[in-house]
């Protein structure tokens, strides 16, 4: 990543965003210099403001606008019509706009070249498709520039060009992004923007099909409702250095991230394998010598975070602070926030061989699916944690763990099932496979990863909703509906978290200094 960021947010454009949309326009379009003005005067932005602000996107960078989506809604003939953008503008007043259309226009797309490589120009993308199936709209369409066709234009015919683009022989910054964004070409376009030379005034009209589009009319709910989970059933295997390691998470994540996941779980101590190295010292001072690499583990996970637009579990790993060890994670937010969280019940095994100390915080987090938990292996074991979380409002809790056995698998797959089923909520685990002969303590490993359901008649009799192969390094690509469990919670067979004898017992936090 070239740039240091701390935080990411998409949101409606603002009239106050002004200044900074101008400058980031004029950073996008420096090629287009035979333009006397190539960007929207503040003028131009009120009157999209005015009459259809939902339509109108932008991407904040450290409260920086370094990008930006203007959409009108048009008729579909109209949008798929040979035409050029100062008549689908209206002569830029946008009159062309109405909300009787069935169609989302773009009008103008970019991203400041500062902050390209991020992947911000996909969110822009995937937020107006979100818009488009919120609004019931039929497609989402735009004539899209071919900046770099001024150095082809003497080679090949702008059909050729594209052919040759989407074959992958030629690369257009705007086509090929286009074309990877599942849009399709309609028609090629003369005369479309004067004064745009890079593309020889010719633009490529495309396409995004809504497949939820209903032509009788019905109230959408915007509220996303069904979460996607990426789990990583994660292999131990020797590793020559961290750069190593973050190549194998960085697949994953670019894995489950293209099946459009949420979330992705990394299961606990998964950096095991750089204890390799430290291997001719004591099982102690060989985790600590790792914990050294915490700090850089959480900073590149959280650029992952913001790069594939993915919230990251980054299951855990040892940490020292004030000469303690622990045993931590850290929960990425796809919009540049990081949260830890803390192993609270350590095993005899981990005090015995490594030193280690519990946590004190229970916790739960605010995502942008909802609020979750997140629990260490062992934690699960222990029924009081989850119920605060619940207590809460906690729907999904993920569980990243580490068993060498089956009999420790298995207690963690029925605490887990027993979680689901009592807090009435989804319970996510990952674990690691294989085998680590040349670092102590860790040589074996046994997992099955998983995701388990409340036990009702809308969710699997089992309470599985997925399970992974035993012991083959695989990912889980899992959907869940969380409207279910709200009408779990009012209209269930059973209703666990509201029938139970508070009059009799409760459960309740004890007040103890944070120690994180």
């Amino acid at each position: 990543m070239q740039i240091e960021i701390n935080k990411v947010e998409l949101r409606n454009l603002k009239i106050e965003d002004y200044k900074q949309l101008k400058l980031s326009m004029q950073h996008a379009y420096h090629d287009m210099k035979d333009m006397d003005e190539p960007y929207w005067s503040e003028k131009d932005i009120e009157r999209l403001l005015k009459i259809f602000p939902e339509g109108q996107l932008v991407v904040i960078v450290d409260g920086k606008v370094v990008g930006s989506a203007l959409s009108l809604i048009v008729d579909y003939k109209k949008a798929i019509s040979n035409h050029t953008y100062e008549k689908i503008t209206g002569k830029y007043t946008f009159n062309t706009h109405t909300y009787n259309g069935d169609v989302l226009y773009g009008i103008d797309v970019f991203i400041d070249p500062e902050y390209r490589g991020l992947r911000l120009g996909r969110r822009l993308y995937d937020a107006r498709k979100e818009l488009c199936e919120q609004l019931n709209l039929k497609s989402i369409v735009f004539a899209g520039r071919i900046p770099n066709y001024t150095g082809h234009a003497d080679e090949y015919s702008p059909k050729e060009y594209i052919e040759k683009v989407r074959l992958k022989e030629v690369h257009d910054p705007v086509l090929s992004f286009q074309l990877s964004n599942d849009f399709h070409v309609i028609r090629v376009m003369r005369n479309y923007l004067e004064g745009d030379k890079s593309s020889h005034e010719y633009a490529v009209l495309m396409e995004w099909s809504n497949i939820y589009y209903d032509e009788s009319p019905k109230l959408i709910n915007t509220r996303k409702s069904v979460i996607r989970l990426g789990l990583v059933q994660w292999q131990m295997r020797p590793l020559a250095n961290v750069e190593a390691l973050f190549d194998q998470a960085e697949f994953f994540i670019d894995a489950v991230s293209g099946y459009g996941s949420d979330f992705a779980l990394f299961p606990e101590l998964f950096v095991a394998p750089l204890m390799a190295d430290f291997n001719h010292m004591s099982e102690a001072d060989a985790i600590r010598e790792i914990a050294r690499y915490t700090e850089s583990i959480q900073k590149r996970f959280q650029e992952m975070a913001i790069s594939y637009n993915i919230n990251i579990i980054a299951g855990s790993m040892p940490m020292v602070e004030d000469g303690n060890l622990y045993n931590v994670g850290f929960l990425c937010k796809r919009d540049g926030a990081s949260e830890m969280y803390r192993k609270i019940h350590i095993t005899p095994n981990e005090i015995q061989h490594w030193g280690m100390k519990g946590g004190s915080e229970i916790k739960t987090f605010d995502t942008d699916c909802g609020k979750i938990g997140i629990m260490i292996c062992y934690d699960v074991e222990f029924p009081e944690l989850s119920r605060i979380m619940a207590d809460e409002g906690m729907e999904i809790l993920f569980v990243p763990f580490m068993t060498d056995t089956q009999n420790g698998y298995t207690r963690v797959k029925h605490c887990a099932q027993a979680r689901a089923i009592e807090n009435e909520c989804y319970v996510a685990i990952a674990g690691s496979i294989g085998n680590l002969p040349g670092v102590n303590n860790m040589d074996i490993q046994f997992a099955q990863t998983a995701v388990f359901t409340p036990s009702d008649f809308s969710f699997p009799s089992n309470g599985v909703k997925a399970e992974a192969t035993p012991n083959t390094e695989m990912t889980l690509i899992v959907d869940l509906d969380l409207d279910l469990l709200k009408e779990l919670h009012e209209y269930g067979s059973v209703r666990i978290l509201k029938d139970r004898r508070e009059d009799l017992y409760s459960i309740k936090r004890v007040n103890k200094q944070k120690n994180n």
